[in-house]
């Protein structure tokens, strides 16, 4: 295998011309220099010189050497910065999971605004997933932070977590429905109306928390039909179909046909977690959770 460091008294030798005077470049001793030369054609088995008194010359094949040399100092370069951005967590790649809610809530395209600013030669692995799933890949390393529904769970040995947004939700209703007139929506108007619930598989508990909640409140919903995201469930409270609740950014998001009304007393949110490895000491994951923040 070839040398680094003889390539480099190859390249310099064949620039100056003269091994004095690329000795004195190199700051060595000419009598080494020469030897590390007369070794590397050894090596090669083939000479690269045309010897003179004073002076050296290429030979043809010396001249083909020199090209692929310098390419290969350019090359060797390169992979050492790399490595220094990669130590320096400057560059390298990350794999993110995420919900439905994270992206509704804005918080995937502020961190990778943010994100892109600080370390512009990182790659980034986006992966929709699942709450559970997500904390399974970040056990298995298939993933390096998360931003799930649920904190990660308690006395984990393996997993951390964070809160950073956390979301009302409020009632979606048809504009031409009785209710877009009324101001103050209480439990009693919403019991026996129609209503479009998100089911979210495998192992769906969101419509029995939405359950629970509507019972706790004061009424029962009529749930007519389940839906996989809220988008999907904002598109039938559009076509007039039914009521649904949703987070409260999705306000912006909804097709036309629709309206919405705060209901304080509806004791069900939306709350988005930051997760990942306690044994992950990168600086990168450390400044990703700073820039997300925390926030309630």
């Amino acid at each position: 295998m070839l040398d680094l460091r003889q390539i480099r008294y190859f390249v310099a030798v064949a620039e100056a011309g003269n091994v004095g005077r690329a000795a004195e470049q190199l700051h060595i001793s000419q009598s080494p220099l020469s030897r590390q030369i007369m070794q590397l054609e050894e090596q090669l088995g083939v000479t690269l010189f045309e010897r003179a008194k004073q002076r050296v010359h290429l030979n043809a094949e010396g001249k083909a050497f020199l090209v692929e040399a310098r390419a290969l100092l350019a090359n060797a370069a390169r992979l050492e910065e790399l490595g220094r951005n990669l130590a320096s967590g400057a560059a390298g790649s990350l794999a993110i999971g995420y919900v439905e809610g994270a992206v509704h809530a804005g918080l995937i395209a502020d961190m990778l605004r943010a994100f892109r600013r600080e370390r512009p030669d990182f790659r980034l692995q986006l992966r929709s997933r699942r709450t559970a799933a997500q904390f399974e890949d970040l056990r298995q390393r298939v993933l390096d932070l998360g931003f799930v529904y649920a904190p990660a769970p308690k006395g984990d040995p393996d997993l951390d977590s964070m809160l950073v947004r956390r979301e009302p939700l409020v009632l979606a209703m048809p504009e031409g429905d009785p209710l877009a007139g009324v101001a103050d929506i209480r439990p009693g108007h919403l019991d026996g109306r129609v209503w479009i619930t998100v089911v979210r598989q495998p192992d769906d508990t969101n419509r029995a928390q939405f359950l629970a909640a509507c019972v706790e409140a004061g009424f029962v919903p009529d749930i007519a039909y389940e839906t996989a995201d809220p988008l999907t469930s904002l598109g039938l409270v559009s076509a007039g179909l039914g009521l649904a609740t949703v987070q409260a950014s999705l306000r912006s998001a909804a097709p036309a046909g629709v309206v919405f009304r705060d209901l304080p007393w509806f004791k069900r949110s939306v709350a988005i977690h930051l997760a990942w490895r306690r044994n992950d000491r990168r600086a990168v994951i450390g400044d990703l959770r700073k820039a997300v923040g925390s926030r309630d």
